[in-house]
């Protein structure tokens, strides 16, 4: 039987998982770079794909692999305090650890020194996460404007307003400055703490520890610190 190998890895500007977008596509102007392992660096696997606008990834949840599975989690989404069956989540907590994503594919250089690199935006993956394979997003059957989601549909989504003080925000590089904004907006929390005020969080992005707290719909970054 024929094993899953590892066929690339993403590089992007999360280095650890806090603060990750808990989908795909919610920050499109997070950059990845999707480099091939040496087995599969053939420019000739890739012919044709440059004609399609987004890719489906499917990786592993290389941080949260588990000895034991449960066939109930508590999504995000729900506060952390709401059990759902596993199957009717995203949660990273499966039986088998795969995650499914839908990234924009920005461009193709065929020819580096590592081979073949897909460019990609809007990624939800941590900085070297293992991929096990790439498909072409087909919109005449992958897109249904009608579907239900579930228990996500009755949840509200709210977006912080973020006040990033000019002086901190210079420390940032300029092209990394909007996808930064994009992510905290996002709330990082965890569900279980959007209730309280003045706790102090970090998002470890592009380098740099950025510290913040959250009052109410109000996000304020509070400490800039490069990372060593």
């Amino acid at each position: 039987m024929q094993q899953l190998e590892v066929i690339a890895r993403i590089h992007t500007d999360f280095s650890s998982k806090f603060g990750i977008p808990r989908q795909s596509g919610l920050v499109d102007a997070l950059k990845g770079q999707i480099v091939f392992e040496p087995p599969y660096r053939d420019p000739s696997a890739l012919r044709g794909i440059e004609g399609y606008s987004h890719l489906w990834l499917i990786w592993q949840f290389s941080e949260s692999v588990m000895e034991h599975w449960s066939p109930t989690v508590k999504p995000p989404r729900l506060g952390g305090n709401r059990r759902m069956g596993v199957f009717a989540t995203r949660s990273p907590f499966r039986p088998n650890p795969l995650g499914l994503s839908c990234v924009k594919l920005e461009r193709v250089e065929l020819s580096t020194r590592e081979g073949p690199v897909l460019h990609v935006a809007g990624a939800d993956l941590l900085d070297g996460t293992p991929i096990y394979d790439i498909k072409p997003y087909l919109p005449y059957v992958d897109c249904h404007p009608q579907a239900t989601g579930g228990f996500t549909d009755s949840v509200t989504y709210v977006r912080l307003e973020v006040d990033f003080p000019e002086a901190l925000l210079a420390e940032i590089p300029e092209d990394k400055r909007r996808a930064l904004i994009e992510v905290l907006a996002q709330d990082p929390r965890p569900g279980y703490r959007h209730g309280e005020n003045g706790r102090r969080y970090g998002v470890e992005f592009a380098g740099f520890d950025v510290r913040f707290t959250v009052s109410e719909d109000r996000l304020t970054v509070c400490e800039v610190v490069p990372l060593k």
